[in-house]
């Protein structure tokens, strides 16, 4: 008989129903007339679960005294004999009882695979054992149960079970998974929404591997050559075109087909002056990446095919995309592009995308980068064309064609002189008018092969020839130098546009102006500097340096510098630029000195608006001075003039209920004046804590004295690890914020103090059930002289959460609310554990490790 399978259903975190998965699988099963037993399951008390075994057949337990305990546990030797063709067992991480048949629950399922029994079994993240480690620095709880991981990979199928952190903190909270007396602390502790998040991603992340390992299993077993990479990092190879928004949107959706996968959008600009591409284009293209989850990387390179396989292999890439050339047919004649050169040279390691757009064929364009240079391999060409073109030409009419006269070769030499011209501009042209001029004079001009020439007639023809070839080439070489002005004026608009919207959208980031300078004009290393007077020394107010560059301290050490206004510069390095190329640069420099007094524009106006909250909280404290502390003044006013007339007899019961009402009054007025003392220190940074450690359950108890008696239930468990606090300012920070939990928090319902130590933290959570506060609101709360919903006037000046949360940011600690699950609102205070004392990990309920 063959083994049997396995199927595990995979749980994020305790409680999200996998035994209620399995119950239901079971179900499935028998109403298709399969043989199921249930082996082991466990339904913790839970009573939906406890209904979905009725109507299912059960082994009998076995049952093993261990420590003066009976303990039941799986029968497996019950399970062989009754050999069903599926059994139910539950928890495979659990540990089985010492006696018992294997020393965990999964060798007992190992077993039964062994024998050809179908096994449907549970486990949940948090037991596999390579993830040990991980849960517990996110959780604070090491698990003491585990199961290695080969054993759940080894299941045939895997179910994951999920569920949202809410849903299950709401399934717990209305007692559907522990009972009620352990829902508080199961929430404050291991239960938390981080915790349960992070648990989540854990589970989602190994069954995503889970089903990469199915996928290659899958291949083996049918032959499949091609490989699908599960994981893969595209190029997008970006010419700064309009083409370029499509290959990235298309690389996204490469990358969309596997998990992980990772997009980098590469720029490769020429090193000589402008880039050739629109900033404003690149810009777009740039954010689009971004918003993709891509990077996008600025890379300089005279060789961009070269330039762009070295980046690729760099980053290990796996695909690089590109779009279809724009160049025209004939353009095709200077070279294969930079798609089929790439595609060549890829190797078998490296996929090539061509892909088609709106763009391809249309023509690259002007050149915009190169001023009136012609480029090197233009030049080239055109000394070829006015050198080896005569030559070319002369052989040809003498040997092939001599008989079309002197008026048809003198045309086709002055072509050769227009096709030099238009490839290397005036000097091939020049060259190739004399040197035609020399082949005419001895090949077809009588006498022939002699450099005279007798007759006048071929003296005219031969000078109207070397004029008009002059002519035409100085003619073609000012148009050209004219087209690269006009394309290259046009790059220059194009970043002075950029730059004037950068204006108007109130950009405010210095370092990216910086580095866009370095982008633009491809250099090294690009800083700002400025300085206070003539005879102080340069400063650097911003900087941006590549790998290769060096920070630049005067502008002396530069290679380039643009003065701004008399104490300000901008200074570059890593090569010397052209002149045209500085009245862009000086745009950039103004830009660059408007944004850094932008910036100290905005911290003096955020000094403003902290004078103006200065402001705001005198007045507010008038207002506190003028009602607040009036009204129990008033009071204890009242009280002392009644027990001071002569005209009025009191009873022993009424001076006794007058003197009290002076003593609350008194005591709410030293409440009120500690809180504003309190926050006065706070505004003044004069707050400064005494650290020492200490124990919890020194402090907490001291703050409960202000509440009413039986309003707060404290659990403070004496295995806490000390905290490095300040004992007065906790002490003062937690009644605050426990009087406040006590003022919202209904009659009857008492508020809970709890405290957890979670991994170097120790948390205080001061739960109470009044009427919550709105996420919208929960930071504002915070905030001094502020109170929530219908406080009445009388109930206190505002200000006792915000000197709770200033005293526990002063002792390095942190305050924030929370929802109470089932209605109210939860204060954590954050403490530092002291380093002293290990922290111990809180005891959770059973059914958190199983």
């Amino acid at each position: 008989m063959g083994r049997g399978n396995l199927r595990i259903y995979l749980g994020a975190a305790p409680g999200v129903g996998k035994t209620y998965a399995m119950l239901s699988e079971a179900h499935r099963r028998v109403e298709r007339g399969t043989d199921v037993v249930v082996g082991f399951v466990e339904h913790h008390g839970r009573p939906r679960t406890e209904v979905m075994l009725h109507g299912l057949e059960e082994v009998p337990r076995k049952e093993l005294p261990y420590r003066e305990s009976v303990f039941t546990e799986m029968d497996v030797d019950a399970v062989l004999a009754r050999r069903p063709r599926v059994a139910l067992v539950d928890e495979l991480a659990h540990t089985n009882v010492p006696g018992s048949r294997n020393t965990k629950r999964w060798q007992d399922v190992e077993e039964l695979l062994q024998a050809g029994i179908d096994v449907v079994s549970t486990v949940n993240i948090q037991h596999l054992e390579s993830l040990g480690d991980v849960v517990e620095s996110i959780t604070g709880v090491r698990q003491r149960e585990t199961v290695p991981d080969e054993v759940v990979r080894r299941a045939d199928q895997i179910e994951l079970v999920d569920m949202s952190p809410q849903a299950l903190r709401r399934r717990m909270a209305h007692g559907n998974i522990y009972k009620p007396d352990k829902v508080d602390a199961a929430l404050s502790n291991y239960f938390r929404p981080g915790n349960l998040t992070a648990l989540r991603e854990l589970a989602l992340l190994w069954t995503a591997d889970r089903v990469d390992e199915y996928l290659r299993q899958y291949r083996t077993d049918h032959s499949v050559s091609t490989i699908w990479h599960a994981r893969e990092r595209i190029v997008v190879g970006l010419t700064g075109g309009p083409e370029g928004r499509t290959l990235i949107r298309r690389a996204a959706r490469m990358a969309a087909k596997g998990s992980g996968s990772e997009i980098l959008a590469v720029y490769i600009a020429r090193s000589d002056g402008l880039t050739s591409a629109s900033p404003k284009e690149l810009a777009v293209q740039r954010t689009l990446v971004e918003d993709l989850g891509g990077t996008f990387h600025h890379v300089i390179g005279d060789d961009v095919p070269a330039s762009l396989m070295e980046f690729a292999r760099g980053v290990n890439a796996t695909q690089i995309v590109l779009g279809s050339s724009r160049r025209k047919t004939w353009q095709y004649i200077f070279g294969p592009g930079v798609g089929q050169t790439v595609a060549r040279d890829s190797g078998p390691d490296l996929d090539v995308h061509i892909v088609t757009h709106e763009e391809a064929a249309k023509g690259r364009g002007l050149p915009v980068a190169r001023g009136a240079r012609l480029g090197r391999g233009r030049i080239v060409a055109g000394w070829a064309v006015g050198v080896l073109g005569p030559l070319l030409l002369s052989f040809l009419l003498t040997q092939i064609v001599p008989d079309l006269g002197l008026a048809n070769h003198m045309l086709l030499f002055l072509c050769a002189t227009v096709a030099a011209a238009l490839l290397g501009g005036l000097l091939p042209a020049l060259a190739s008018a004399a040197f035609g001029s020399l082949l005419l004079n001895y090949f077809f001009v009588e006498p022939l092969h002699q450099w005279t020439i007798t007759d006048p007639k071929n003296i005219v023809a031969i000078s109207i020839f070397v004029f008009v070839a002059v002519s035409v080439a100085s003619v073609v070489d000012v148009a050209a130098r004219r087209t690269h002005q006009a394309a290259r004026l046009r790059a220059e608009s194009e970043i002075l546009s950029f730059l004037a919207g950068s204006v108007l959208r109130g950009e405010t980031s210095l370092d990216a102006l910086l580095e866009r300078v370095r982008e633009t004009f491809g250099m090294e290393s690009v800083a700002l500097l400025e300085r206070v007077s003539e005879v102080d020394p340069w400063t650097c107010a911003s900087s941006v340096v590549t790998s290769t560059g060096k920070p630049l301290l005067r502008p002396e050490d530069a290679d380039v510098d643009v003065p701004v206004g008399d104490n300000m510069a901008l200074a570059l390095s890593g090569r010397v630029l052209p002149a045209e190329d500085r009245r862009v640069l000086a745009a950039f420099a103004a830009q660059a000195a408007v944004v850094l007094d932008r910036q100290r524009l905005v911290g003096e106006a955020e000094q403003a608006r902290e004078l103006a909250e200065g402001n705001r909280i005198r007045t507010a404290l008038l207002a506190a001075v003028s009602h607040d502390l009036r009204t129990p003044l008033a009071g204890i006013k009242a009280s002392v003039t009644s027990l001071r007339s002569d005209d009025v007899a009191w009873s022993e019961e009424d001076e006794a209920e007058l003197l009290a009402g002076i003593e609350d009054g008194a005591d709410r007025l030293d409440h009120l004046v500690g809180n504003l003392l309190d926050m006065s220190r706070l505004q003044t940074g004069t707050v400064t804590p005494l650290i020492r450690e200490i124990d919890l359950d020194e402090v907490v108890p001291m703050a409960l004295g202000g509440v009413p008696e039986g309003s707060v239930t404290l659990d403070i468990p004496e295995t806490l690890p000390m905290v490095a606090v300040d004992p007065g300012l906790l002490e003062r920070g937690v009644a605050n914020i426990v009087e406040n939990a006590v003022k919202y928090s209904p009659d009857g319902r008492p508020v809970l103090v709890a405290a957890s130590a979670l991994g170097d933290r120790v948390e205080v959570r001061v739960a109470d059930r009044g009427p919550g506060v709105p996420d919208s609101a929960k930071d504002r709360i915070f905030e001094p002289f502020q109170r929530y919903g219908d406080a009445p006037r009388g109930a206190g000046v505002g200000l006792g959460l915000a000197v709770a949360r200033g005293f526990a940011e002063a002792m390095g600690g942190t305050l924030a609310a929370e929802d109470t699950p089932g209605g109210g609102m939860t204060m954590v205070l954050t403490l530092r554990a002291a380093a002293g004392r290990p922290p111990v990990r809180p005891d959770l309920p059973a059914q958190a490790t199983t």
